[in-house]
C-alpha cells in the first residue's frame, strides 16, 4: 500500500544496504547543536548549509550571551535563505500538487515550500528519529493533513509514479548513487516536472578528490560525488537540466561564521573552507525538468 494524504504509511521500509543502515544509525543518534539550536528559533529545522551575504556585526557583541544568540539567529537566517531559495525553484506550483523531499532531515525543506506553495509534500528519510521528529512539528503547525514525513529508502520509495509535480534534494545526494537517485525522480515526477538539487560537489577538473573533501566524507559517512557525474546521471534519467548556478561563492560567508561559533563548530569549518577557496570543491544549484 502506498501513501496518499488521505491515508498512512503501512507499506514496509524497503530493505537497506548496510551502508544505509550506517546513514540511519549516524541521524538517529545525532543530536547536533548546529542543528537543533538553530531550529529552535522558529520550529523550522534545516538540515544543510546557508547561503548570502552575512551580517558580521553580530561578531561585534561585546555581552557573551547575547553574541551567542545573535550568531546562532544570523546563521539561521543564512539557512533558510537556502531553503527559499531552491523552493523558487519548484515552481509554479498549486495547491492540488504534490512535491517530494528526498533525504528530508527534520523536514524544514517540505515546510518552507508548503507555505510558499499550499501544495502537499511527502519528505522520506532513512531516520526513524527524523520522521516522527518532523511529523510531530507539522502537527504542531497544523499542517500535518499536506505535510508528511514517512521512514522509507528515497532509493526506492513506493510512491505512485507520476505523481508529483516537483522533487528536490538539498545536501543528501551524496548519500547514494545517483543514477539509482535520478530513476526514482523521473519515475515520481509527471511529465514537466521539475528537480532541482542544491548539494556540495568536488570538481573533476580539479583532479580526484581533495584531501580536504576526503576528511568532509569521513566527516559524514558520505561519498561526494564530483560535479560531472551530475549531468551524466541526469541525462540517462530523462532530467534535462534548465539552470545550474554556482553556490560557492555566497557559501563561504556561513562557513566563517560559523567557525566563530564557539558553541556550534563540528571541527568541519576548515575543511569547506579551504576546498571551496582551492577550487577543488563547488556548492551547485541544478535545476531540470522531466521529459
Amino acid at each position: 500500500m502506498t501513501t496518499t494524504h488521505r491515508g498512512t504509511t503501512t507499506a514496509p521500509v524497503p530493505a537497506q544496504s548496510s551502508y544505509q543502515t550506517r546513514v540511519a544509525d549516524y541521524w538517529n543518534a545525532e543530536e547536533n547543536p548546529v542543528n537543533l539550536e538553530l531550529g529552535k528559533i522558529d520550529n523550522l529545522y534545516h538540515h544543510h548549509y546557508g547561503v548570502g551575504d552575512a551580517d558580521w556585526s553580530v561578531l561585534d557583541e561585546t555581552d557573551p550571551g547575547v553574541r551567542r544568540e545573535r550568531i546562532t539567529a544570523e546563521l539561521h537566517r543564512l539557512e533558510h535563505a537556502q531553503a527559499e531559495l531552491l523552493a523558487t525553484h519548484l515552481g509554479p506550483l498549486s495547491p492540488t500538487d504534490r512535491v517530494f523531499d528526498a533525504g528530508c532531515g527534520r523536514g524544514g525543506g517540505s515546510v518552507v515550500a508548503h507555505l510558499r506553495y499550499g501544495c502537499s509534500a511527502d519528505g522520506v528519510t532513512l531516520s526513524t528519529k527524523q520522521a516522527a521528529f518532523a511529523n510531530a512539528q507539522a502537527r504542531a503547525r497544523g499542517i500535518d493533513g499536506k505535510v508528511r514525513y514517512h521512514h522509507r529508502n528515497m532509493l526506492d520509495t513506493g510512491f505512485q509514479t507520476g505523481g508529483y509535480a516537483a522533487s528536490w534534494n538539498n545536501e543528501s545526494t551524496m548519500y547514494v548513487e545517483l543514477e539509482l537517485l535520478f530513476a526514482e525522480h523521473a519515475r515520481l515526477l509527471r511529465r514537466g516536472g521539475r528537480y532541482v538539487t542544491i548539494t556540495g560537489c568536488y570538481n573533476d577538473t580539479y583532479g580526484r578528490a581533495s584531501r580536504e573533501v576526503s576528511l568532509i566524507n569521513a566527516h559524514y559517512i558520505c561519498d561526494i560525488h564530483p560535479r560531472s557525474a551530475y549531468f551524466r546521471a541526469m541525462a540517462a534519467n530523462r532530467l534535462v537540466p534548465v539552470h545550474v548556478e554556482d553556490l560557492t561563492a555566497t557559501a563561504i560567508p556561513y562557513w566563517e561564521l560559523r567557525k566563530e561559533a564557539d558553541h556550534l563548530v563540528t571541527g568541519v569549518e576548515e575543511p569547506f573552507l579551504t576546498a571551496y577557496k582551492n577550487g577543488s570543491f563547488q556548492y551547485l544549484l541544478i535545476v531540470a525538468d522531466r521529459v
